[in-house]
Parts: structure tokens; sequence; C-alpha cells
């Protein structure tokens, strides 16, 4: 059956319609957005206890328990659920625990400034009961906002909220209506969500490394990242002044190339930028083309790809761009410092291809254009063609009418070869090992790390059955 899509203010009026849901909303930063939905929507003195907006730096440390590092931040937020929550349960739990399912909703947003300067965002989050007496779930997103205007956003921010509470009481056992309804009356040139989790025993069935997967798939946000650990970062809390060295495939599985193409890009990373702990993020990013099979989205496949690269000890950025000079934007417009991408040299013919620009105005121009920000340059590893030559940045055949555009990014060092490589690992290609996988061929151990190919096996995956 089709959902039925409410319109914002018919979901604000049937919450505060349902007498079980009772609770807080504290708002900081883009207004009491959420609150007027629910005033305006009529009998809010049935779901409201409380609506608060504490403006004040000094007020907010005092009612949040001390000062925070960053006022629009997760951990802002958090806090300001807890306090909210306890404080709703303790004050009204002996009244009415018995039939109420409490909440606390917070926000805590930057909008746009007069000048126009900054990037509107914010944290939203929900810490709430599903039924009376049962302990508290807890979702949290991040959502930038991209109106160019402070009150359209200030509309954006009321709706996403409602939307968010609506959500968490009317679509938890169902995740793709949960999710779909988050965007319910609004568009993604409004905002992006780009970044979500659920906690507590409501959620206690769910992966929100699956969720930040499926909010790439369904066009919220272009791409989510994951720490080593496998846990969920905002793209620019972990990006922030760092310089990153970046690597595109498809990690199926991950094998000694790719396991080369790290160990000798990071040596010439590490010598050029002054790389430290602090300074400095290696990710491997999985384009979402080679998540899906046709329309179907993978998800084991996926998973086992994540966990596999975290246990090389390495972060993870999935995303939905095709072309490298998106990803390159997306990239640069975080506050970095320096971005190197690795990239075999079999990739560089093709991005040198100008008929896979024809769809651009200024073609390949263009294209090089926003690829080779100043910040950004390309360590090309080499591969082994069909005729056994050793293919680089250096010899690689140019089309004739770009000759002097490639020559010209080779000399301003934009183009950069890799040194120190594993000449005799560049004949592992991932569709051999996959094939040898297949038809039981124990030869694929040969291609990948020992610890790889004893989680291949141990966890039977791509079509291991050994």
């Amino acid at each position: 059956m089709s959902r039925e899509i409410l319109s914002t203010q018919n979901k604000a009026l049937k919450i505060n319609l349902n007498h079980k849901i009772f609770g807080t909303l504290a708002e900081i930063g883009g207004g009491q957005e959420v609150a007027r939905y629910f005033f305006r929507a009529g009998g809010s003195s049935g779901t409201i206890a409380k609506s608060i907006s504490a403006y004040d730096k000094k007020y907010s440390d005092y009612l949040y328990k001390g000062k925070a590092k960053r006022y629009v931040s997760k951990e802002r937020l958090v806090k300001m659920l807890d306090v909210e929550y306890n404080e709703v349960v303790c004050l009204l739990d002996a009244e009415r625990g018995e039939v109420s399912t409490f909440f606390a909703f917070a926000n805590t947003v930057e909008t746009i400034n007069f000048r126009k300067d900054n990037q509107g965002h914010g944290w939203l989050g929900i810490k709430f009961q599903h039924e009376p007496k049962s302990p508290p779930n807890q979702i949290i997103m991040h959502l930038n906002l991209k109106e160019n205007d402070t009150i359209l956003q200030q509309n954006t921010l009321g709706v996403i909220g409602i939307n968010l509470i609506y959500a968490a009481y009317y679509y938890s056992n169902n995740i793709h209506d949960f999710l779909e309804s988050l965007m319910d009356n609004l568009t993604s040139d409004r905002l992006e969500i780009n970044m979500l989790s659920l906690e507590g025993e409501l959620f206690k069935e769910i992966d929100n490394r699956i969720i930040s997967l499926l909010l790439v798939k369904m066009g919220y946000t272009p791409a989510s990242v994951f720490d080593r650990d496998g846990k969920i970062q905002q793209p620019s809390d972990m990006f922030y002044k760092k310089n990153i060295m970046l690597l595109r495939g498809s990690f199926r599985p991950p094998n000694y190339v790719h396991f080369d193409m790290l160990k000798a890009g990071f040596g010439f990373f590490k010598k050029e930028v002054g790389y430290s702990r602090d300074n400095s993020l290696i990710i491997c990013e999985i384009t979402l083309n080679n998540l899906l099979k046709t329309q179907e989205f993978n998800e084991k496949d996926y998973l086992d790809r994540v966990n596999l690269l975290n246990e090389m000890g390495q972060n993870v950025m999935v995303s939905n761009f095709k072309e490298f000079y998106k990803l390159v934007q997306y990239m640069t417009s975080h506050t970095i410092m320096e971005l190197r991408l690795v990239l075999g040299a079999n990739i560089l013919e093709k991005l040198m291809d100008d008929s896979f620009y024809v769809n651009l105005k200024g073609g390949i121009l263009e294209a090089m254009g926003r690829l080779f920000a100043q910040n950004v340059k390309l360590y090309v590893y080499p591969y082994i063609n069909h005729n056994k030559e050793l293919i680089t940045s250096s010899n690689f055949v140019v089309k004739k009418n770009l000759t002097h555009l490639y020559n010209f990014l080779k000399q301003e060092g934009k183009i950069l070869d890799i040194e120190n490589v594993k000449k005799e690992r560049l004949y592992i290609q991932s569709e051999d090992i996959l094939k040898c996988i297949y038809y039981g061929d124990d030869k694929w151990k040969k291609m990948v790390p020992v610890f790889i190919a004893k989680r291949i096996e141990e966890r039977k995956l791509f079509g291991c059955s050994n």
C-alpha cells in the first residue's frame, strides 16, 4: 500500500491529538520553528509540556550543564536531549507515566547570516519512548541548509523537525517509510541530510551503516563517511583542516594492488604534505555504482567490503559521484588543506578522454578546471597493458588535441607518478579474484593479503564456499 503524505500542519495536528505523546521542545539558533507548527496546528497543550529557546550562551551553559566547545554540534545536541528528557520524565512520570510516551526534541542550528558568507547547518534529534514506561530510543541527524535566505531556512527547519518527530512515532517499525517520510513536503535543493543515527531497543536490528548508504542511494546526501572503527562521522567534522589522500575503488575484494596503492601512495603523500596523525586522513572511497547490481541494493555485499576495509585500518566513504571532478568539488567544499587522489594510469586515460565531458558546456576544459583546484593533485599508480608494457602518467598516449593541456598539467606538478611500487603485483585484477573464488580455484589467495583471505573464507564472502 502507498504511504499517505500529510501536510506538515496535519502531521503536527495528528501528533497534538495523540494524547500519549507528551514532551518538550528545545530549539537554539534557527528560531522556535518546530514549536510554531505545533502551536499553529491547535491542541498543542496535549503535546507540549515545555518549549524553550536558550539563545544566550550563559543560559545555555547553565541549562545544559557546562560550556560547549561548539554550540552547533552533536555533543551539544546530545546534552540538550539528555537534560530535557530526564527533566520531563522526572517531573511527570508519577503523574502520567502509565499512559504517556515521553519525548524530548532538540535542535541547535546555524542559519545563513546577513552577509551570506556561511553555510547554514544544524543538528536535530529526538529522545523518546515508544511505549509508556519503556526505555528511551534516540534519533540524531545532521543537515545542511541549502537555501540562500534565513526565512526559507527557518521554514525548512520547521518542516524537517515535524517530519522527524512524526517518523519517530509513526514509522519506526518500517525503515523505508521512516526514511522516505523525512523528506515529506521538502526537496533535495532545500536541504541535505548527511548523517543519521538510530539508537535504542526499537532500532536494535538496524545497522546505521546501512542507513548511511540509504541516505546516499535515496539522494538525501552525495556521500556518507565512516571512520576506521566503522562509526558514522559527519564529513565537515572529520575533514576539517586535514590533508586528505583518497583512493577510489570497488574493493571487491581489497587485494594486494589496493594495499600497494595505499602504501606507496602514502609514502609519497607523507613526504609531500608534511604528514602527522593530527593533520592527515586516508580514505577509501566506494562509489554507489559499484554497490548496486542493476537496480538492486545488496546490503550484505556493502557491509562485507566496509568491514574488510575497516579491518585494514581504513576510513571509508560511500558516494554517488561518477565523475572525479564532482568528487573533488564535494571534498573541497569542506574546509580541507590538501587533497590527493590516488588512481591507476588506466583510469587516468579515461579521465583525459574528452568524450566523457560532452554534457559540460566547457567540455574537458571545464572538467579539468573543476578537477584541478589549487590544493588538488593526482597520484598515478602504473599498470601493465595488454602488450605487457608498464604504463605510467609519463608514457601513456594522450589524444593529439589534448597533448598541450596534458603537458601543462604535468609541468605544473598536478599529475605525479607514484614510485616504489611492487611491479610483480600489477597483474592482479579484481575480476580474476572473483572468478577464482567462484570456481573454487585457490589461486585467489595469493592475490589478497593473508588476513583478507582468512576473513573471506571464514565469512564465506563473495561467493566463497570453502
